[in-house]
């Protein structure tokens, strides 16, 4: 049975604020549950219409109805599982490989899409803006599907963290007047970044780019202004690894 106690916390999860406050964050279903498990992620508590499912301290599991699961969950359909987890320390971001850093990226589900983009392109360190979204949103960690526990993940103010890079780290950034990507030298080193869905990257940004690259349009008319950054990124990492 879920308490009045523990559903209000569970509720309050679903903002920033609370996050922050308590040190903690929701995870639904069993794949992400067990992913945030194997990797160690401390646990706080976990929910489930089967109790056999997961092999947990037994003072943090607790049984519950598909119909109590359906008043806790921030899903429309419910799956079968719901844990809040703490919040892990960031760890030290590995200079010396390829860096993705997002400027305001704002939607959730673009943020939890480009981490499961990092995982796979081998990316282990995402540095991002203060503005972006928060990466334990409950949207951006199902869109994660486990991913999360295999990218550091930062937030920082990222005209610092740009202007404290050395001289000789290559920055790269995507400009619709950029060049070719297909036809440029990339750099197995270096920071891509990624900007903002509507406004792509910022002015302060911007004077700290080294290297400007486009995605280039093979359309006929060329009239299509722009790519979602998600898709965007996923091109753009396919081409550095490649």
């Amino acid at each position: 049975m879920v308490s009045k106690n523990q559903k209000k916390l569970i509720k309050s999860l679903h903002q920033k604020k609370y996050r922050k406050q308590h040190n903690l964050f929701v995870a639904e279903g069993k794949k992400v549950i067990h992913e945030l498990l194997e990797a160690d992620i401390e646990l706080h508590s976990v929910f489930t219409t089967d109790s056999l499912e997961f092999h947990t301290d037994s003072k943090k599991s607790f049984e519950i109805t598909e119909e109590e699961l359906k008043n806790i969950s921030f899903l429309t359909t419910p799956q079968t599982a719901l844990a809040v987890f703490y919040i892990p320390e960031p760890k030290t971001v590995v200079t010396n490989n390829l860096i993705l850093a997002l400027d305001d990226v704002r939607d959730p589900g673009n943020l939890g899409t480009i981490i499961r983009l990092c995982d796979w392109f081998g990316i282990t360190d995402l540095i991002c803006s203060e503005h972006t979204v928060d990466c334990y949103n409950p949207k951006v960690i199902q869109a994660t599907m486990g991913s999360i526990t295999r990218v550091n993940i930062v937030y920082t103010q990222l005209v610092d963290y740009l202007k404290n890079q050395k001289d000789d780290v290559f920055v790269f950034g995507t400009f619709m007047e950029g060049a070719n990507i297909h036809q440029q030298q990339l750099s197995e080193q270096g920071i891509i970044v990624m900007g903002n869905e509507a406004n792509g990257i910022s002015g302060e940004i911007e004077t700290l780019i080294t290297h400007r690259i486009t995605i280039p349009r093979f359309g006929v008319t060329k009239e299509t202004e722009s790519l979602n950054v998600a898709t965007a990124t996923a091109i753009i990492l396919n081409e550095f690894k490649r």
